[in-house]
C-alpha cells in the first residue's frame, strides 16, 4: 500500500469519526492528540489532515479518488466501519456516511453489509463478563455465588476475587489485547475495546457494583480512553507500520517491529485494570483529577513492562483465529 492509499484511508477514517455531528470538545482534543501522535509515526502529517476533515477542506470523492487498488478501498471502508462502531451502534448520520462511502468505493453491497453486521456485533455485546468454553461447573458455581453474596459485603469493597487473581486477570488480558493488536484484521482491533470493558465490568462486579455500557464508558472517557480515538489509534498505528491489512495474517515480518513501537493496547489494559481495581475498592470515591493522574501514572509503567511481556504477547498472537474474534469477545 502506498503513502497516497494510507493518507486516503485515514482521512476516511477522521470523516467517519466526525460523521455523527455530536463530537465535544474533550472528544475533538482527544481525536486531535491521536492525530498529533501519529504524525510522527510516518512521513504522512495526519495533524494537517485532521484540520483538513474538520474544516472540510477534504470531499469524500476525493479521498476515495486517491484509493488506486481494491485492497485499499475494502480496508478503507472497514476502517471506518469500525470508527463509527467503536462508540457502540451506529447512529442514523454514521449509517448514511457509511451508505455514501460504499457506493463511493464501489464495493460489494452484501459483502460490505457482512463486514459492517460482524463489527456492530462485537461492538453491541453485553459487558456482562461471560465464563470461557471448558470452564468447569464447580467453577462456574462459584462464580454465580460470589455474584449473589450479600450485599453487605460490597458495602466494605472487598473483592469476591484474590488479590493475585485479579492482577492475572488483568495481565492476561492485557497480553490478549496485545496480541490482538499484532493482527492485521480490522476486526481483530476492533475487539480490543470490547475486552476491556468486559475487563472493567468483572473488576467492578467483584466488588459488588453492578456496572452498564454507559458507567463504563464514561469511566474509560473520565481516563482520558476515548473509544473512538482508541480505535484510530490502535488500527492508524498499524496501517502506518505496514501490518494492518496484510492478506493471510501471517505472523511474519514488521511484526516484532510493530510490537515494540506500540504496545498501546497491551498498555492501556493493563492500566486500565489496575486503576479500576483501585477505584472500586475505593468505593468510587476518586475525584475526577486523581482518576486520571493515577491512569497516566499506571500507563507508564505498563508501558514498561511490555518489552518484559511481548514473548508471551506474540505466543498468545499465534494462537488467535481471526475468523473468532467475535466468540472470543462474547466469551470475555
Amino acid at each position: 500500500m502506498n503513502e497516497q492509499e494510507q493518507k486516503a484511508i485515514l482521512i476516511l477514517s477522521l470523516m467517519a469519526a466526525f460523521a455523527d455531528g455530536n463530537k465535544n470538545e474533550s472528544e475533538r482534543a482527544e481525536l486531535k492528540r491521536i492525530a498529533d501522535a501519529l504524525s510522527g509515526e510516518g512521513s504522512i502529517n495526519l495533524a494537517a489532515l485532521y484540520q483538513d476533515v474538520l474544516l472540510k477542506r477534504v470531499s469524500l470523492p476525493a479521498a476515495v479518488a486517491m484509493l488506486s487498488s481494491r485492497e485499499a478501498r475494502q480496508l478503507a471502508f472497514e476502517m471506518a466501519v469500525c470508527v463509527c462502531d467503536a462508540d457502540g451502534v451506529q447512529s442514523p448520520p454514521e449509517k448514511q456516511f457509511l451508505a455514501d462511502l460504499q457506493a463511493a468505493l464501489a464495493l460489494d453491497a452484501q459483502q460490505s453489509a457482512a463486514y459492517a453486521q460482524q463489527a456492530e456485533e462485537i461492538a453491541a455485546l453485553p459487558v456482562a463478563w461471560g465464563h470461557s468454553a471448558g470452564e468447569s461447573p464447580a467453577g462456574a458455581a462459584a462464580a454465580a455465588a460470589a455474584a449473589a453474596a450479600p450485599a453487605a459485603a460490597a458495602a466494605g469493597y472487598a473483592s469476591t476475587m484474590r488479590e493475585d487473581e485479579m492482577d492475572k486477570a488483568i495481565l492476561n488480558a492485557a497480553i490478549l489485547n496485545g496480541a490482538l493488536e499484532l493482527l492485521p484484521e480490522s476486526l481483530s482491533t476492533m475487539a480490543i475495546i470490547p475486552l476491556q470493558m468486559k475487563l472493567v465490568y468483572r473488576i467492578g462486579k467483584s466488588y459488588g457494583f453492578e456496572l452498564d455500557r454507559g458507567h463504563i464508558k464514561d469511566f474509560l472517557a473520565t481516563l482520558g480512553v476515548g473509544l473512538t480515538s482508541q480505535y484510530l489509534e490502535q488500527a492508524g498505528r498499524k496501517l502506518l507500520g505496514g501490518l494492518l491489512g496484510k492478506a493471510g495474517g501471517k505472523m511474519l515480518g514488521k511484526i516484532g517491529k510493530q510490537a515494540v513501537s506500540s504496545g498501546m493496547s497491551f498498555a492501556s489494559t493493563y492500566a486500565l485494570g489496575h486503576v479500576a481495581k483501585r477505584y472500586y475498592a475505593g468505593g468510587r470515591s476518586f475525584s475526577t483529577q486523581t482518576l486520571r493522574d493515577s491512569f497516566d501514572r499506571v500507563l507508564v509503567e505498563a508501558k514498561g513492562l511490555q518489552t518484559r511481556y511481548l514473548p508471551e504477547i506474540q505466543a498468545r498472537a499465534k494462537t488467535l483465529d481471526p475468523a473468532q474474534v467475535l466468540d472470543l469477545v462474547r466469551r470475555g
